[in-house]
């Protein structure tokens, strides 16, 4: 009985006690980053090599700066959030451990690369919780979109691409009086032919659109979920229809005037001013979803506003 009094009498943890063991946990998963850093280090050397190197992927740069600003947002909700470490960190922990050992044995870099990423996802679920990882659950998997696709998978996205801009520019020149023919991804023309590479896909723009494309939704109509998925998911027609449009100007520029106008630092020109194209139609998207809601909102109310002036005159 003594016992039983004597342990109801013990004191419970203190905020101090507390606070330490959260700052104990806060310095442990700092620590296992810079740890898990080192390990992957030659694999994040050569991602990022690649991001130099390939064009299509030089978005990466500014993937994991962007997730550090994305969780900085949330610094208040960290700081009032609880922390308590979940066993469910385990399961994307064995899921990197996993991929970094596929991707060793069959030299499959994008395994590799995701696996470290799916680590960092166990490591902060393991140590500091689900209410800490449901904070920083969109930082996290946002890095993701910094991992460079396979090349097989590139090649398979690509062609499609190379044809189906080959085909709307084509129809384009013909819609303007201009002679032209699609083979495949080759476009005869009346005096020369137009070869798009595989460059010339549209997947570089399509790439660093939908990454422009989360970040622009991460912004827009936050909570509203399904507007979000829509505005990411509007980044591949705009990007298709836009590198069309890009194909098109230069089957216009080569046939009033000459082979020459379509390439060089005009065709590097081109891809700037269609991309900025295709984020004033991202843009214009967001705004014209905000106008149909609005309506949206106002003609739902009006009939509530009308039902209440009634019922004040009964």
């Amino acid at each position: 009985m003594s016992e039983a009094i004597d342990a109801s009498r013990r004191p419970g943890p203190t905020a101090e006690s507390t606070a330490a063991h959260d700052r104990f946990l806060v310095y442990a998963t700092c620590g296992g980053i810079v740890l898990l850093m080192g390990i992957y280090f030659p694999i994040l050397r050569i991602m990022v090599e690649h991001w130099a190197a390939v064009e299509d992927y030089q978005h990466g740069f500014l993937i994991a700066p962007l997730a550090l600003y994305f969780a900085y947002e949330r610094r208040w909700d960290l700081e009032d959030a609880r922390i308590e470490g979940s066993w469910l960190g385990v399961v994307p922990l064995s899921i990197g451990v996993a991929s970094l050992a596929i991707g060793r044995l069959g030299t499959e870099l994008m395994t590799m690369r995701s696996a470290f990423i799916f680590t960092l996802i166990g490591l902060v679920l393991l140590v500091l919780g689900r209410e800490i990882f449901k904070i920083l659950a969109f930082p996290l998997f946002f890095l993701f979109l910094m991992v460079p696709l396979p090349q097989s998978l590139v090649n398979t996205i690509a062609f499609p691409l190379q044809l189906i801009a080959a085909k709307v520019a084509v129809l384009s020149l013909q819609q303007l009086g201009i002679p032209a023919l699609v083979e495949g991804n080759i476009i005869h023309l009346a005096h020369t032919q137009l070869f798009v590479h595989e460059a010339c896909s549209g997947l570089r723009s399509l790439m660093a659109l939908i990454t422009l494309g989360v970040v622009f939704a991460h912004f827009f109509k936050r909570g509203v979920l399904w507007v979000q998925i829509l505005l990411v998911a509007s980044t591949i027609p705009i990007a298709i229809a836009v590198n069309s449009f890009r194909v098109a100007l230069t089957g216009y520029l080569a046939h009033h005037f000459g082979e020459e106008a379509a390439g060089g630092a005009i065709h590097d020109f081109q891809g700037i001013i269609t991309f900025g194209m295709a984020f004033f139609l991202l843009l214009g998207e967001g705004r014209l979803i905000e106008i149909l809601l609005a309506r949206r909102r106002s003609g739902a109310e009006a009939p509530q506003v009308e039902q209440g002036s009634q019922d004040g005159k009964d």
